[in-house]
């Protein structure tokens, strides 16, 4: 590090804050991203009576997002490390907006299985895109709380307009309420592609941000690289133990959030017996403490960056506490009090937002040149647990008639997710691999 960039990153009030604006956009994003793909939930009411669906064929529907998210994420990848981060979320944020849209034109089963597949293909690259945004404007020490930013709206985004959504679909329908939302989505698209800039095209950051930025490990605009796709690619990154083990623990977290967002309010109103009232009061308690543990691991790991200058325990180890939290969802099976279950829970939702740190050490390990391929062999593992979670506790809960072993097997996915941290991960830092 030259003087001139020494000089400026030791100066704060020299620099521009420009990544923070950025960083305002992909927390937008997020909210905007889990509203279009949760918003399903909220009609599916007044939609399975108007379209004539019954609740099993509503759960095929619910999975479809993921099969084409999960499928479409290293097509994502490569397009993104192809064309950029800005034209790949400008079209990836218009076309799942649309899709969202569409839902409220659906007339049946094909037609909205159809839209779905649709929303998830075109949701694929959100997270790759906030990754390498990311890893692209933030110094490494700024990345872990970077990433808590804009992951918290995925909790809060359900938790603060789940009230103002309820209204609208009252007032106006089920189909409106697709409408609108969508609506909305394309709006921000047009302020994404306004004010989105890589750093060297960006015209509000200052030389002594730039220089702060590539003092912390920030990247060059790798934009400009435009990779090639080859699939010996694909083979020598899942061969790195860093981003196979990273995804195995994503998964493992994953599978605790698809909990939460699919058969949580089922499991209050049927295991636990509480009112639908009740349960709209106690539900938005665990997604709170959720949006907590993203912002507190962030912090934390951060804070220990500085002061153990280690990526090792700042990015491992509130990971590794947040999978011990979520596997302490087993609780819940040996308490009967409302009061005690929701604490549990919520304590478990609490690590699991901590997992969502699990974006920054990806971040901190892919190859500079294949940054969004990995970024979607990342998120391709992880949202197997969107698959994968709802059918298993429909299956468990089909062959016992309870939610027991349903968080038996949430439980012992954190533990999964656990062990491949402390064995598999290994070190923490960038990886390097031959160019083809």
């Amino acid at each position: 590090m030259n003087h001139t960039t020494a000089t400026y990153a030791g100066n704060p009030a020299a620099r521009t804050r420009t990544r923070f604006t950025m960083l305002a956009l992909l927390a937008v994003g997020t909210i905007i991203n889990y509203m279009d793909r949760t918003v399903l939930g909220i009609a599916a009411p007044l939609m399975t009576q108007d379209l004539q669906i019954n609740a099993a064929l509503m759960g095929l529907v619910f999975s479809a997002f993921s099969w084409t998210y999960a499928l479409a994420q290293i097509p994502g990848g490569i397009f993104l490390d192809r064309f950029g981060s800005k034209l790949t979320y400008f079209l990836a944020l218009t076309f799942w907006s649309i899709f969202t849209g569409l839902q409220g034109a659906a007339v049946g089963l094909k037609s909205l299985l159809l839209v779905r597949f649709g929303l998830g293909v075109s949701e694929a690259p959100c997270f790759p895109v906030n990754s390498r945004v990311v890893a692209t404007w933030f110094p490494q020490h700024e990345r872990a709380r970077a990433t808590g930013i804009y992951t918290v709206g995925e909790y809060l985004g359900l938790a603060c307009f789940a009230p103002s959504l309820f209204w609208l679909m009252h007032n106006f329908g089920w189909r409106a309420l697709f409408v609108v939302v969508g609506a909305v989505g394309v709006l921000f698209a047009l302020v994404w592609w306004r004010v989105y800039r890589e750093p060297k095209d960006s015209t509000t950051v200052n030389q002594a941000e730039l220089d702060y930025i590539a003092a912390g490990g920030g990247l060059e605009d790798v934009k400009a690289e435009k990779t090639k796709f080859a699939w010996g690619d694909v083979m020598k990154l899942v061969r790195i133990r860093q981003i196979w083990g990273a995804s195995l623990g994503q998964f493992a977290g994953n599978t605790t959030l698809v909990f939460f967002l699919t058969w949580f309010p089922t499991y209050l109103a049927t295991e636990r017996q509480m009112g639908w009232l009740k349960v709209g009061f106690f539900a938005v308690l665990p997604f709170l403490a959720a949006a907590v543990g993203v912002m507190f691991g962030g912090w934390i790991s951060d804070w220990l960056l500085k002061r153990t200058g280690s990526a090792n325990v700042a990015r491992k180890l509130p990971i590794i506490c947040g999978l011990i939290g979520s596997a302490s969802i087993i609780g819940a099976n040996y308490v009967d009090s409302d009061v005690a279950v929701i604490a549990i829970l919520s304590f478990a939702f609490f690590g699991q937002g901590m997992v969502g740190l699990g974006w920054t050490l990806i971040s901190d390990v892919a190859p500079k040149q294949l940054m969004g391929l990995t970024g979607g062999i990342f998120n391709t593992c992880s949202n197997l647990a969107g698959i994968v979670t709802p059918l298993v506790i429909g299956f468990i809960i089909s062959a016992t008639g309870s939610f027991f072993y349903a968080l038996v097997y949430v439980c012992a996915a954190a533990v999964a997710g656990l062990l491949a941290y402390v064995f598999v991960v290994g070190d923490v830092r960038r990886v390097q691999i031959e160019e083809n």
